[in-house]
């Protein structure tokens, strides 16, 4: 038994070093990435009608037998012969040349939100090619899912929105999940907002925190000297002695850019009261409806389905090539990290049914 247990415990400790290894490498091959040239990106689009016909066309196969099939088949072709009869007969009567409608195309956006807004560089590439061809009767969707971050970077993300808008082309933001503070900050520069009955949405505030280790250093005797040039070049620290003053000054900027935040959502949603909202709470769906704080309550799939009765819808995607190598790398950590998790539910069973 001591033998087994000793060999569990080698065991243990060669996958943990393994693991190590293989996300370091995997941790690396993500670092390499992030700082490719942008000429390694590229842009890509699907139909998301095409998308949705593939779908019909895999559910009728299933559930029609041959017969059904042909008659379905059959039945629409007849359909589409009659309406280009009546759009001929149409247009024969007006006396023009018969023209292809031009469809209204709508183009969907993703922003998946971390605390540094990321996907801010790839949303920015997005949008300058959506506008190369985006006309004033087409429709910009973004599917926005964020819970806030850094103040300049969703700043960024924000103006990056703006462009939009100032092209006068519409911007919709679908929130399934959560758009909250920074999230919140680029959703209100939406011309609609529809959020789902559950999503998050608000947490309009500021928020800084940071540990102050000065009294551990003091403890070991430990000085630490910070030099600057300019009275508020820096105000609270992590190893200094903080002095009122300092966190009133920091407090202040706090303050201050809290007033920036909500005078934003003043100028994109004038009818909203920002400060009875403006506390820093998150609401759901349906009560961010009755605050004006969203237009309407639905899914972005919902509204992209319906989009595609009368609009070409095209997902579009901007994304840096990654090498062998990093392929490689960021497969081995994603292996590790789900075997891992196996491992310790399969622990944590053990350890319940015991107990």
């Amino acid at each position: 038994m001591d033998f087994i247990a000793d060999y569990g415990a080698f065991l243990l400790k060669t996958v943990t070093i393994v693991g190590a290894l293989l996300i370091l490498v995997g941790v690396i091959a993500n670092m390499s990435s992030r700082h490719k040239s942008r000429q390694d990106g590229e842009l890509t689009l699907r139909s998301f009608n095409d998308e949705l016909e593939d779908y019909k066309d895999a559910i009728e196969v299933s559930i029609y037998d041959e017969e059904q099939l042909k008659a379905l088949h059959k039945e629409r072709e007849k359909e589409e012969k009659a309406k280009a009869k009546a759009e001929k007969k149409r247009n024969k009567e007006v006396q023009e040349e018969p023209e292809e409608e031009s469809r209204k195309r709508v183009y969907v956006l993703d922003f998946n939100g971390d605390v540094q807004a990321s996907d801010v560089d790839f949303l920015r590439h997005e949008i300058t090619a959506v506008l190369t061809q985006a006309r004033p009767e087409d429709e910009v969707v973004l599917r926005l899912e964020s819970p806030g971050g850094m103040v300049h970077t969703y700043g960024l993300a924000a103006s990056q929105l703006k462009r939009i808008r100032d092209r006068g082309i519409h911007l919709t933001i679908c929130v399934d999940e959560v758009a909250a503070s920074g999230g919140y900050m680029m959703a209100c520069l939406a011309d609609r907002i529809i959020a789902a009955p559950f999503a998050l949405v608000g947490s309009i505030g500021v928020m800084a925190q940071l540990p102050n280790f000065s009294k551990v250093l003091k403890k070991y005797d430990v000085d630490y000297e910070l030099y600057t040039a300019g009275e508020y070049k820096r105000t609270v620290t992590m190893f200094g002695e903080n002095t009122p003053k300092a966190r009133e000054k920091f407090q202040s900027d706090l303050d201050q850019t809290h007033v920036l935040f909500k005078d934003h959502i003043r100028r994109f949603r004038p009818a909203l009261d920002v400060d009875a909202v403006a506390n820093g709470e998150v609401w759901y769906g349906q009560q961010a409806l009755d605050l004006k704080l969203i237009d309407d309550l639905g899914t972005s799939d919902d509204y992209l389905v319906a989009a595609c009765d009368n609009s070409d819808v095209f997902v579009v995607r901007y994304e840096y090539k990654k090498s062998l190598q990093e392929k490689f790398g960021l497969a081995l950590q994603a292996g590790f990290e789900s075997a891992l998790t196996k491992v310790l539910t399969a622990v944590q069973k053990q350890t319940v049914s015991k107990s």
